[in-house]
């Protein structure tokens, strides 16, 4: 059975989908999120199959959800909104809905979702991303005790693997992620962040100096905390150097 996430600010619309879904035994409604922050919290956390997702939401549009996604569903668009975007989706996205949508219509689209198991993902990242004008969040969440709290990217000053899970240092606090820090590595900027041991990955923005020793090196943050770079990742380093 397919677990489905559904994402909109608006209760009707959520009702709608529950109503419309219903005779689709092959899904199973997991939960529902009223906003973007909420809504890339709970996709990690549930793994859908497929998810319904608003397109004009609080905190982050649904283009920034996608961005931010690690678990990777279908995706079926609804939107009241955004023409410019239907276009790109029409041909290659999984589906959408233009509010306001008919039963028949939104059969249309879980049909889609059945019968195309990989389909929405790679066009919808494209066109986000060039909405958005970035290929990576600036802006992400990070878990705070019972709560998600909202970093932006350049406030972190280095990752640190912790065995399965990965610490986020930032100046006034640290964060533990329940992402290893190769996962993490993937969804953050390498124009900002650069891999320099297989427990660390560094801002740039935060680096004090590089002190060369042989053919290793030892990176000094502005927070004078020291860190070594392991000899496998010396090519790294060298990439930045002008």
């Amino acid at each position: 059975m397919k677990k489905v996430l559904i994402i909109d600010d608006e209760q009707d619309a959520r009702h709608l989908i529950r109503q419309y879904i219903t005779p689709f035994t092959e899904f199973k409604i997991e939960g529902e999120c009223e906003n973007g922050f909420e809504a890339v919290a709970m996709i990690n956390k549930l793994e859908p199959d497929l998810i319904f997702l608003d397109i004009q939401m609080p905190g982050l549009s649904g283009f920034q959800v996608v961005q931010q996604m690690i678990h990777i569903p279908q995706i079926i668009f609804t939107t009241a909104y955004d023409q410019y975007a239907l276009k790109a989706f029409d041909a290659n996205a999984l589906d959408y809905l233009l509010k306001p949508y008919t039963a028949e219509r939104f059969n249309i689209a879980v049909a889609r979702a059945l019968t195309q198991p990989n389909g929405g993902y790679t066009e919808a990242r494209k066109v986000a991303d060039e909405i958005t004008g970035s290929a990576y969040p600036s802006r992400i969440l990070v878990e705070n005790g019972n709560k998600l709290t909202g970093l932006n990217t350049e406030e972190i000053i280095y990752l640190e693997a912790d065995k399965d899970y990965t610490r986020i240092h930032t100046a006034a606090k640290s964060y533990l992620s329940n992402y290893g820090i190769g996962i993490l590595e993937q969804r953050l900027n390498p124009a900002h962040f650069i891999r320099i041991h297989r427990s660390h990955i560094v801002n740039l923005i935060h680096i004090k100096e590089v002190i060369k020793e042989g053919a290793t090196a030892q990176v000094i943050l502005k927070n004078e905390k020291a860190l070594n770079v392991s000899r496998g990742y010396m090519d790294e380093i060298k990439k930045r150097v002008f």
